[in-house]
């Protein structure tokens, strides 16, 4: 159940019907009915309603708040006020891009990039800090396996290594935010959008996200003989924490 609490903040002994109205009915029943619509598909229609009218107050930076917290992305978002566009206004839409802008200034990376957030990276959850995204972009019974791989901020994997009697490794495409990649025994060098990491086999390593910023990069598996991959260690917090106040 959606909880508000705004009506009564504001309104107590001035008009508390509305309060309840605005409490209980619309926010308390009405945005709860999550078996008619999703919480996405209202906040959507909300934003949308707001725009035709030109309602950009602080009442629809709110409700692009909760867009993004109902999990409207910042591309769809994007999309959303340019389809509306032609339909609200060019002004009104305007003004609702300068509130999107503010929301979602540190949000790059955070739908995956250009091949899209994926699903849940539970299956390798255990050799993670934080939470991964996998969308896998070839059929490796068919071809080369690579996948698009999406790091929360703060997030990384263990230290581990590609084994392999003969090629193998692995090759890292940068496409959004921004993260690191560390070999044993080296500095860790930062990561942005078109920067390409080449891995060899046997080179002891991990990678991930900037503790504030989402990160992606396409995973591609080199082929090569008796090809396998070691988890070792976590990266401790220590460590990564140091790495990132190093660069401020």
């Amino acid at each position: 159940m959606v909880k508000q609490t705004a009506g009564r903040d504001a309104l107590t002994g001035f008009a508390d019907e509305f309060a309840h109205l605005n409490d209980d009915i619309l926010f308390g029943e009405v945005w709860s009915r999550e078996d008619k619509l999703s919480l996405k598909m209202r906040s959507i229609l909300t934003v949308t309603v707001l725009v035709s009218k030109g309602l950009i107050d602080s009442s629809f930076q709110y409700h692009m708040q909760t867009a993004k917290k109902n999990g409207v992305t910042k591309a769809e978002m994007g999309e959303i006020l340019t389809h509306v566009a032609f339909y609200a206004g060019w002004p009104n839409a305007w003004a609702a891009f300068r509130v999107a802008l503010e929301v979602y200034k540190d949000d790059d990376g955070k739908d995956g990039g250009m091949f899209g957030l994926g699903e849940p990276n539970d299956a390798y959850a255990q050799y993670f800090i934080g939470k991964s995204y996998l969308k896998p972009l070839t059929d490796p019974k068919e071809t080369i396996f690579m996948a698009n791989v999406t790091f929360e901020p703060g997030c990384r994997n263990n230290w581990h290594i590609h084994h392999a009697d003969k090629g193998g490794g692995q090759i890292l495409l940068c496409t959004s935010g921004r993260g690191w990649y560390q070999e044993e025994g080296k500095e860790a060098i930062e990561l942005h959008p078109g920067d390409v990491i080449t891995i060899p086999r046997e080179v002891k390593h991990w990678h991930g996200a900037a503790a504030d910023s989402w990160f992606s990069h396409i995973a591609i598996e080199v082929p090569g003989e008796n090809t396998g991959n070691e988890w070792c260690e976590p990266v401790t917090d220590a460590d990564y924490s140091r790495l990132n106040k190093s660069k401020y």
